[in-house]
């Protein structure tokens, strides 16, 4: 049997008038019986890198029994001109988070995935200590199970303190080898004890990550890249997905 939270996480590919442009990573997410695809806001629009996307495309698999059956679902980033993508912002600015609602009426027959709801967000009382042990869930540079189509995991910690907005921003730092593609892949923790109220995903998610981080006084040639990255707190998710 497939462990559930690999059916969580999906394959995203951006395409500019029907050109494939980027890989990158997604997950679902449901609130009230509506269902979202979470991903990074520059996945679908980034102008310092003048990445202008005109429609995504995510894979789902529609044979509990075959994984190798999957099938593509086309979805347009604009309607009558307009951005169908949610982003928020805060005191700091934009929130490197994007979020679009999928009509289920229109998904393949038989698709076959599971969603985060708000169950699985940490309650704001519950503190987590700098080195705790995390998941990052994606497709670096586009690599996954080809066969099955199926994200890997990426071992992570926190590394800076958690619920603490990290110079001021919303997000806080995870300490772990990240590569393009990652983008919009949860940031998930193990519950030991699960309760009901999570389902089939025994995970909390904690963030969604966005980018590595560097420093501009780095030395390419003496200085190893720091192996940090941005992860942007997950509670956003409940204004992006509000009525």
């Amino acid at each position: 049997m497939i462990e559930s939270i690999l059916l969580s996480t999906l394959r995203v590919t951006t395409f500019g008038a029907d050109a494939p442009l980027t890989n990158a990573s997604g997950f679902l997410f449901e609130r009230n019986d509506r269902l979202f695809l979470v991903t990074s806001r520059h996945v679908v629009f980034d102008e310092p890198t003048k990445h202008y996307p005109d429609r995504i495309e995510i894979e789902l698999h529609t044979d509990p029994d075959n994984l190798a059956r999957t099938s593509g679902f086309s979805i347009p980033l604009y309607r009558e001109r307009k951005s169908v993508w949610r982003q928020g912002k805060d005191s700091a600015g934009a929130i490197d988070v994007a979020v679009i609602e999928i009509d289920r009426a229109a998904l393949p027959p038989n698709a076959t995935f599971h969603c985060f709801t708000p169950a699985h967000l940490l309650d704001m009382q519950e503190t987590l200590e700098i080195g705790t042990s995390l998941l990052i869930l994606g497709f670096p540079l586009g690599f996954h199970d080809a066969l099955h189509r199926i994200p890997v995991g990426r071992h992570a910690i926190i590394s800076s303190s958690f619920g603490l907005r990290f110079q001021g921003e919303g997000y806080f730092l995870t300490d772990a080898r990240t590569h393009r593609g990652s983008s919009g892949a949860p940031v998930i923790m193990r519950v030991d004890r699960p309760d009901a109220a999570l389902g089939e995903l025994p995970w909390k998610l904690l963030g969604i990550h966005s980018s590595r981080v560097d420093i501009k006084t780095r030395e390419a040639d003496t200085d190893e890249a720091l192996g940090l990255n941005t992860a942007w707190y997950a509670d956003i998710l409940m204004t992006l997905t509000e009525s």
